[in-house]
């Protein structure tokens, strides 16, 4: 009984808990316009650990790209909107789709700017994302969103 009471509390003592944000909006009837903007905000109180950032998009098995062109913007707390050009590969004619799909949904996680970074300044942080393809509506985009993980 001792043993497994230790057991127990070591266990609740080591979990560490990770500090998370996670929006995902749905592309209403999966049908993305390039001026529907998926938009959210996240508040970052410690500059000085590092987050991931991650993209998280669902789409069907019938999209029919390989990839995804989009506007991701980002604005810090008291300053202007940054936004950056992202060409999201979501797959390949040889392996097929990445991320994990169930039936014909896939969803994928693609971190962004490659490593976790540091936000300089605490505070309420917004984000838009928008989709610049060339398909104005593009077809079989199920959701967006973004993830923020704090690096432990």
């Amino acid at each position: 009984m001792v043993l497994l009471f230790t057991a127990g509390l070591i266990f609740i003592v080591s979990c560490k808990q990770i500090d998370l944000f996670e929006k995902d909006t749905v592309i209403p009837n999966y049908s993305w316009k390039s001026d529907f903007k998926v938009t959210g905000s996240f508040t970052i109180t410690d500059t000085l650990s590092a987050y991931s950032i991650y993209l998280v998009l669902r789409h069907t098995d019938a999209y029919k790209y390989n990839n995804i062109w989009l506007n991701i913007g980002l604005q810090p707390p008291g300053d202007s909107l940054i936004i950056q050009k992202v060409n999201l590969q979501l797959g390949d004619d040889i392996n097929g789709w990445e991320g994990t799909g169930m039936n014909d949904i896939w969803e994928l996680r693609k971190l962004l700017n490659g490593q976790p970074r540091r936000f300089k300044k605490p505070g309420t942080y917004n984000f838009s994302i928008s989709q610049i393809m060339r398909d104005d509506p593009l077809e079989k985009i199920m959701s967006v969103g973004m993830r923020i993980e704090k690096k432990q």
